[in-house]
C-alpha cells in the first residue's frame, strides 16, 4: 500500500475581477501517493496550473483543504509554509527562473545551503548532481551562457538538492525543443524510478507518456483518470496510443 503524501478535499479557487467571480477549481478531491509520477492535463483554461499552485502551497485556495504530508497547509502561517517549501517540496517552472548573476554551480548549491549549513557537504552534493545531469563542464558558466535544456536541467538539479518529498512542475518542457525536452523527461523519469514523487502539469503528450497516472481536468473538475504502468521506452508507442485515445475520449 502506497503512502498518501497529498490530499485535497473539496478544493475551490475563485478569482474576482470587478463584480465578476470566476470559479476555476470547483469542489475538487485529489490524492497523490508516494512514488507516483502524476501528470495533470486538460484543455486551455481547465484550471491545471491553478490546481498545481494550490496543492503545492504556491497559492491559497478559496475554500477546502490541502493536506501535505499530514499537515493542512491551507491554514499554515507564512513562516511555516516557507519551511515546507525549503525542505519538503520543490517546484520546476516552464520559465526556468534561474538566478542570472550567479553560476550554474551556485544556482544549484544555494538551495542546499538553505537547509544544510555544512558547506562542504552541499558542494559535494552539487558536484554529484552536476555529473548526474551532464552539467559538470558548464558549472562555472552563467545561465545565459548555456542552452535552454541545460538551464532546465540546472533548475531540476536545484529542485532536488534538498531531497523534496514531492517535486512539482508547471510545463517543465514547455519552453524546450523536442530533443532537449526528451532529455529533461529522461531525467524526471530516472528520478521517479528512484522513488521521487512527481506531479506535473503539461499539454505535451510526450511528457504524459512518462506518467504512472494521468489525470484529466475539465472546467475545474477531474473528468477522468488513466492509470499506467511505469514508463518503458520499449513500450512507448502503446502508451502513446492509450493516452491519445483517452484524451480524444475526453474531447482534448
Amino acid at each position: 500500500m502506497k503512502n498518501l503524501v497529498l490530499k485535497a478535499d473539496r478544493l475551490c479557487k475563485s478569482f474576482i475581477t470587478g463584480k465578476t467571480s470566476l470559479n476555476v477549481i470547483k469542489n475538487l478531491d485529489l490524492e497523490i501517493y508516494e512514488g507516483d509520477f502524476t501528470v495533470i492535463m486538460g484543455s486551455s483554461g481547465s484550471g491545471k496550473s491553478t490546481l498545481l499552485y494550490n496543492i503545492s502551497g504556491m497559492d491559497k485556495p478559496t475554500s477546502g483543504t490541502v493536506s501535505l504530508l499530514g499537515r493542512d497547509i491551507t491554514v499554515m502561517k507564512e513562516d511555516a509554509m516557507s519551511s515546507v517549501r525549503k525542505k519538503d517540496i520543490s517546484f520546476v517552472f516552464q520559465s526556468i527562473n534561474l538566478l542570472p548573476d550567479i553560476t550554474i554551480f551556485e544556482n544549484i548549491a544555494y538551495c542546499g545551503y538553505e537547509i544544510n549549513k555544512n558547506k562542504k557537504e552541499v558542494n559535494e552534493k552539487t558536484l554529484e548532481l552536476l555529473r548526474k545531469f551532464g552539467l559538470e563542464e558548464s558549472k562555472d558558466k552563467y545561465p545565459s551562457e548555456v542552452s535552454g535544456g541545460m538551464q532546465q536541467r540546472t533548475a531540476i538539479a536545484r529542485a532536488v538538492i534538498t531531497e523534496p518529498k514531492i517535486l512539482f512542475g508547471d510545463e517543465p518542457t514547455g519552453a524546450l525543443n523536442s530533443t532537449t525536452g526528451q532529455e529533461v523527461l529522461d531525467i524526471l523519469t530516472d528520478l521517479n524510478n528512484k522513488g521521487q514523487t512527481i506531479v506535473i502539469v503539461t499539454h505535451d503528450v510526450k511528457a504524459a507518456t512518462r506518467a504512472s497516472r494521468l489525470i484529466y481536468l475539465k472546467d475545474g473538475r477531474i473528468d477522468g483518470e488513466l492509470p499506467l504502468e511505469r514508463f518503458s521506452k520499449a513500450d512507448y508507442k502503446r502508451r502513446e496510443k492509450l493516452i491519445l485515445e483517452f484524451l480524444e475520449e475526453k474531447g482534448w
